[in-house]
């Protein structure tokens, strides 16, 4: 199988319960509820998304040919010398469009743990180390269980009461950014201070002003 990759990038995870931990991020191009230019936003089915995953010409973006081949460049990206735990997010666009077993084994295989972002409406391969699910809008989830799960919110006709019974170990309101941002976020504060299930996620790689 050929993975084709927008970019692979090294920072901190900004957000949900991984907050501040070293990270490879591999963005995968492709989604299943949005093209991705912004033409098609308004008939997306999910409209909200802040991520540019269209084509593979970002850094250490392209074209793999092989579950080895993207598993190495995501090493190089880490680098050989760097202590602690290997740590990989797999994220989009959708990487479950792509991402499977081989690729997850060839990450193992060099010592990587797997971390993955999805919109839950593909089931997830096993061995996955960490699954967070963002829902979006009335999409069906076909990954109801994970470690944990991030809300965009608001989100028109989306009642966080609707997912609260899956059996994920964290549940996030994480405020929608835009022209809005401020009174989204005085909504998420509100809602968790009256659902104490949930806890409050926030973007700090957009504050720290890092990728």
């Amino acid at each position: 199988m050929t993975y084709s990759v927008k970019e692979i990038f090294l920072t901190l995870q900004g957000e949900g319960r991984q907050m501040g931990r070293v990270a490879v991020f591999c963005r995968f191009t492709g989604c299943n509820l949005w093209s991705g230019r912004e033409e098609d936003r308004e008939i997306a089915r999910c409209n909200f998304c802040d991520t540019d995953f269209v084509g593979t010409d970002g850094v250490g973006g392209g074209r793999f040919a092989s579950a080895q081949l993207l598993a190495q460049a995501i090493q190089r990206c880490w680098g050989e010398s760097r202590p602690g735990q290997a740590w990989v997010v797999l994220t989009g666009g959708e990487p479950l469009l792509q991402v499977d077993e081989l690729l997850i084994n060839a990450l193992h295989e060099i010592g990587f743990l797997v971390a993955l972002e999805t919109n839950g409406t593909i089931v997830a391969p096993p061995g996955i180390d960490w699954i967070c699910v963002s829902p979006k809008g009335q999409e069906i989830l076909k990954q109801t269980v994970g470690h944990e799960l991030k809300l965009v919110f608001p989100q028109n006709h989306v009642d966080p009461e609707r997912f609260e019974k899956l059996a994920f170990d964290h549940f996030l309101i994480q405020p929608m950014d835009g022209p809005q941002q401020a009174d989204n976020l005085r909504q998420a504060i509100n809602y968790c201070l009256s659902h104490p299930q949930w806890q409050l996620s926030l973007q700090t790689h957009k504050l720290m002003g890092i990728p």
